[in-house]
């Protein structure tokens, strides 16, 4: 009988690590909203792509270790709400939306509600096996292209207030990708145990080395291409088929 209750308990329990590293990457997402209150922007900023990182982890470390569960399937998903959902938007209020009376808040939670329809979409209706592609912008890569663009204000010192109107259309403009059924490339087919050319790694390195010239302009540049890339290579494959028919 104590055996049994034993293997229940285990059962019931959770897994630390990729659990710890999710609650991580939470604290991360609200340590952004408190630094925005206090006018931080640029440690904001820093603190979401803090978040990505760790959530990007949590799931690697889960199928490494082989301590995938639906608990933390579910804190990732919760944790990826606030991080990539509520943060990101209430940031952006406070840096520029504010501004813009009314419909700067609106504009937030228009980003927030797409990021929720977002991930509900991908648990209950996108194909999980498609590892080549995803149906929209994902949250992460939206998150990191608002964080981007921040801190690339910040750098610069331009002021939210001076480009409100820019910030408000941006806002409107990813909020939109994410629930879109554009496509983009989702890069979950790479596998690190896989073995890679030497070459691939002097390349990472020099990639590494690149980013921390100036972080800032770099992530600017790598976020915002990517996401311009979704739209630009579906209206050229939708321009493809056309010419075909």
């Amino acid at each position: 009988m104590n055996e049994e209750k034993q293997a229940q308990g285990i059962r019931r329990g959770i897994y630390l690590l990729p659990n710890l590293l999710t609650v991580g990457a939470l604290f991360a997402g609200f340590y952004a909203i408190v630094a925005s209150t206090h006018g931080d922007f640029d440690t904001a900023a820093i603190a979401i792509f803090i978040a990505m990182l760790l959530d990007g982890l949590d799931g690697r470390v889960a199928r490494l270790t082989q301590t995938q569960s639906e608990f933390g399937a579910q804190m990732d998903n919760m944790s990826d709400m606030v991080c990539f959902g509520v943060t990101p938007a209430l940031v952006l209020y406070e840096w520029s939306l504010s501004g813009v009376g009314k419909i700067g808040w609106l504009v937030a939670f228009v980003y927030t509600v797409c990021t929720a329809l977002r991930l509900a979409r991908f648990i209950s209706m996108d194909d999980p096996d498609d590892k080549h592609y995803s149906r929209g912008l994902t949250t992460t890569m939206a998150a990191g292209f608002i964080a981007s663009f921040l801190w690339f204000c910040t750098k610069h010192h331009i002021t939210g207030d001076s480009i409100k109107s820019v910030v408000l259309g941006i806002t409107l403009l990813v909020a939109l990708l994410k629930v879109s059924t554009i496509p983009f490339r989702s890069f979950k087919d790479f596998d690190a145990r896989d073995k890679i050319p030497f070459l691939a790694v002097v390349g990472i390195v020099l990639a590494l080395a690149f980013v921390a010239l100036d972080p800032p302009d770099v992530f600017l540049a790598v976020f915002g291409l990517y996401v311009l890339s979704g739209p630009v290579m579906y209206f050229v494959r939708k321009r493809n088929r056309d010419s075909h028919t």
